[in-house]
């Protein structure tokens, strides 16, 4: 059974324009479109898309903030707006941008106020948070008040207090944001660690793309309310028309090579690039070339997701 069930859901709305000193106008607008999703129990999947394309509107209505305007919903099983406390133990949610902890109050002591909130046992508590402080790396940062620690370390601390209750479902929106590298990738394992490990689902929204590489197996793709893409990276790259590029290095320079699936983009003395859609197989394309010439070097650069994703959203004409 799903653990998040989302059939032909709806929001629409009211925006009141001002069209002179007297009147006012009244539009519609769809947010979310009738998209259809489930997500199985312990799967990461990245839900992007461009700006106002429908992606926080969505996670409101997982939560429970918002009530949609038609469809079916059901997170964990329970209608998400009208059983939103029960909801609420089975859930952890991290907005990037946001800090669910007191600001003036030492790490440690935030976590304790949440232990409270959520009436979680002691014993369950002290598991989880001497599990969870390890995994990110936070335990020399306990005492310290919240105003005084950096935005990645502040971050750490946010997802390790949404996790202190044990929920089945983590929401992620831009977790990563103004985080340096090294927080980046640091974050980046502790998700993939608790996914693999713990078994936890986790829906990650965020502009960062390597984010969603790096965590997730399948992405979801909204595009003005409408859900344009639903499924792994291989058949992301296919949708987008996606290409691998062979970089393949000779002992010395030859003519641009002709070998059956693959083309010819770019020359430079021994070196040359060739293209390859992503949905094909490279194997043929190095044994042709390994036929004919000496290979001194050969590279393969999968394509980037931020050189697929404009294929899959509809013209902004409008």
């Amino acid at each position: 059974m799903p653990i998040i069930d989302v059939r032909d859901l709806s929001r629409t709305f009211v925006v009141r324009e001002r069209r002179s000193v007297l009147r006012r106008a009244r539009r519609d607008v769809q947010a979310v479109d009738g998209i259809t999703f489930a997500v199985e129990p312990g799967e990461a999947v990245g839900y992007i898309g461009p700006n106002g394309a429908g992606k926080s509107t969505t996670i409101k209505m997982l939560t429970g903030i918002l009530v949609p305007s038609s469809g079916h919903l059901r997170v964990a099983g329970l209608d998400p707006s009208r059983r939103r406390t029960e909801l609420a133990r089975r859930i952890g949610v991290v907005f990037g941008q946001r800090t669910g902890l007191w600001w003036d109050l030492p790490l440690r002591d935030s976590f304790d106020l949440l232990r409270r909130i959520y009436r979680v046992p002691r014993a369950t508590y002290d598991r989880n948070v001497s599990v969870y402080v390890e995994l990110l790396e936070i335990g020399d940062l306990l005492g310290q008040p919240v105003r005084q620690l950096s935005l990645g370390q502040r971050m750490r601390g946010d997802i390790v207090a949404a996790l202190l209750h044990d929920p089945e479902i983590l929401y992620l929106d831009e977790p990563t944001i103004g985080l340096d590298v090294g927080s980046k990738q640091r974050l980046r394992a502790s998700l993939r660690e608790l996914n693999a490990d713990r078994g936890t689902t986790i829906l990650l929204t965020t502009h960062d793309l390597v984010d969603i590489e790096q965590v997730c197996r399948r992405v979801m793709v909204i595009d003005r309310g409408r859900l344009a893409f639903d499924g792994g990276f291989d058949a992301l790259h296919a949708a987008g028309q996606a290409i691998r590029t062979v970089v393949v290095d000779f002992h010395e320079a030859v003519e641009p090579v002709d070998v059956p699936g693959a083309r010819v983009v770019r020359v430079e003395g021994a070196r040359q690039w060739l293209t390859v859609p992503a949905g094909s197989a490279t194997g043929p394309v190095i044994v042709a070339l390994a036929a004919r010439h000496e290979i001194a070097d050969l590279t393969i650069r999968e394509p980037a997701i931020e050189d697929v994703l404009p294929q899959l959203y509809a013209p902004r004409g409008r």
